[in-house]
């Protein structure tokens, strides 16, 4: 079933995109009062765990620099309370669904299919070691079908990257530490200039290349060596087999049905660039 959750990561995750590269998601939170993009990304996405220290906030998300939930968390909710921007979070995707798709797609029999084959998925497996996951699993699934197939591809996401962060962990790979390896392995030099990371402290960045290098995962000149892309390779091939366990609720007929429904609205989204 690896396969299976490869591919379906490639059609579901274009679908959760819009809730970070659409508008809508954020011009509803910054409506609630969050002044910055991140403040509303942490108060939106954590908020499932409900009003949690930064430190398990840090600790579930994983990618995160240390300092840089608390940066966010709890504060983010002090006037806002965390279930209003999950809310805004829902309203704002579902909407940016409807205007990439559009009328036809959108309230077509397809999509509702779709999102009732997701939905029987993303609540079909065991939550025991997937913090993430477990409090989207708690919150009610909505009735709207647009809103299910997003709330349902979140829900998949959410599992998907509990099960990666303990990939991540097994083969002593740190949030930070991933993201360097990831943009190793996508050319991006050097990988210090990656997006999810330049922004760190020089010196911060630096220990942690230095570390990377000792291990023998990249070389002298910051690009990945044999040792470095088998690493990687390991913990993507784990990722996928430990993604492939909701996808177990579905009939081989259903997995295809599922597959033939989201190619088209995938298609649409991935024009977009989910945006």
């Amino acid at each position: 079933m690896t396969h299976i959750a490869r591919r379906m990561f490639g059609l579901l995750e274009p679908i959760c995109l819009v809730t970070f590269f659409a508008d809508e998601c954020n011009e509803e939170l910054a409506a609630l009062g969050h002044r910055t993009y991140w403040d509303g990304y942490f108060a939106s996405r954590a908020a499932p765990l409900g009003r949690v220290p930064a430190q398990v906030v840090h600790a579930a998300f994983y990618s995160f620099a240390e300092g840089e939930a608390a940066r966010h968390i709890p504060s983010a909710w002090e006037t806002i309370p965390p279930e209003a921007s999950l809310a805004a979070r829902e309203r704002g995707s579902a909407a940016s669904l409807r205007r990439i798709l559009g009328d036809e797609t959108a309230g077509s029999p397809g999509l509702v299919r779709a999102a009732d084959l997701a939905t029987k998925a993303a609540t079909s497996a065991p939550v025991g070691g997937r913090v993430m996951y477990a409090g989207m699993r708690s919150l009610a699934v909505p009735s709207d079908p647009v809103t299910r197939l997003w709330h349902s591809a979140t829900m998949l996401r959410e599992h998907r990257c509990d099960g990666h962060i303990a990939a991540l962990v097994g083969a002593r790979i740190g949030g930070t530490e991933a993201h360097l390896l990831d943009a190793a392995a996508r050319g991006i030099h050097p990988p210090e200039s990656f997006g999810r990371v330049h922004h760190l402290p020089k010196k911060l960045l630096t220990a942690i290349m230095s570390g990377l290098r000792e291990r023998g995962l990249l070389d002298a000149d910051g690009r990945l060596t044999d040792t470095g892309r088998e690493t990687k390779q390991r913990v993507e091939t784990l990722t996928d087999e430990l993604a492939a366990p909701p996808y177990d609720a579905l009939s081989p007929a259903e997995l295809d049905e599922l597959i033939a429904e989201l190619e088209p609205i995938t298609a649409k989204l991935v024009a977009a660039g989910s945006r």
